[in-house]
């Protein structure tokens, strides 16, 4: 399992790294621009000038002149969807990359379980996650000090707890639809899907109530933000993990009655469709 850990964060350093880099440079660019963007004279009455409508959608513009709700605005509100992005595309390749690519069935001739392999791999995607979100967060608390956001770096760390709860369902659940749809791709497309649905089915029930009801069962309905800095809501934390968990435990069940293919994608397995096309043409008449 350990040894699996080790190749799942070597194999994605590449990854890795690029993320990083990208999420800490933003976030030292919107870190020195605290000061001078709440110093603006008037900014809350140019926020208001803002349409409605968009203001709206993103939760509004009100408190963008304090530190939680700068770093709700400028970073917390899109960040499931922006790093979601890099973790649906590690989940649903978690295993099945390798057998597309002809290669699983070789790793599990050799002596080790299948439970090994899916566990050391599970374990390397959240540690992929963790390690991401640990320099996001080292590079707004660092810098942080010496600007006027006065926050604590517990009240900075906290919003990043439900972000990595937030990550790990979509990882979760892009790593399960990766062992029943026919192929890496379309799992990432479909999670990728709901993952973006989601988002914006959040955002438009700000303006039409009568979404509301709907988005009470989808778990960005449960996503803090930097509400957190406040304090967390752990029952809502518990939810989300407790529901990933039963997704990787299923994607574990999955894995160990699987057929590992030899190479390449697989199809949706639909024998009445399979059955109807294979039908025999009626003999034409002489």
């Amino acid at each position: 399992m350990l040894a699996e850990l080790k190749h799942t964060l070597r194999r994605k350093r590449g990854q890795l790294i690029g993320w990083a880099i990208g999420l800490a440079l933003y976030a030292l660019m919107m870190v020195s621009f605290f000061d001078s963007i709440v110093g603006i004279e008037g900014i809350q009455e140019m926020m208001q000038a803002y349409p409605e409508d968009l203001a709206a959608f993103f939760g509004g513009f009100g408190a963008m002149n304090t530190p939680k709700g700068y770093l709700e605005i400028y970073y917390f509100n899109y960040m499931p969807v922006i790093i979601g992005i890099f973790t649906v595309g590690v989940g649903a390749g978690l295993l099945v990359s390798d057998e597309e690519k002809g290669t699983l069935d070789l790793i599990l001739s050799y002596p080790v379980s299948r439970t090994a392999l899916f566990w050391g791999r599970v374990l390397g995607l959240l540690a992929l996650n963790a390690l991401v979100l640990l320099i996001a967060y080292l590079s707004w608390v660092l810098p942080a000090q010496g600007t006027g956001m006065d926050l604590t770096w517990i009240q900075i760390l906290r919003p990043f707890l439900p972000l990595f709860v937030q990550l790990v369902f979509f990882g979760a659940l892009a790593l399960l639809l990766s062992l029943v749809l026919p192929s890496v791709r379309s799992a990432g497309m479909l999670t990728g899907g709901i993952l973006v649905g989601n988002y914006l089915l959040i955002g438009l029930s700000n303006l039409n109530e009568d979404l509301r009801a709907f988005i009470e069962y989808t778990p960005l309905h449960y996503y803090q933000g930097a509400d957190a800095v406040d304090g967390l809501d752990w029952i809502w934390l518990g939810g989300i993990a407790g529901v990933s968990l039963v997704l990787v435990l299923l994607a574990w069940w999955r894995f160990q009655g699987r057929d590992i293919r030899v190479a390449g994608e697989g199809s949706w397995h639909l024998p009445a469709l399979s059955r109807l096309l294979r039908r025999d043409k009626p003999p034409l008449e002489a």
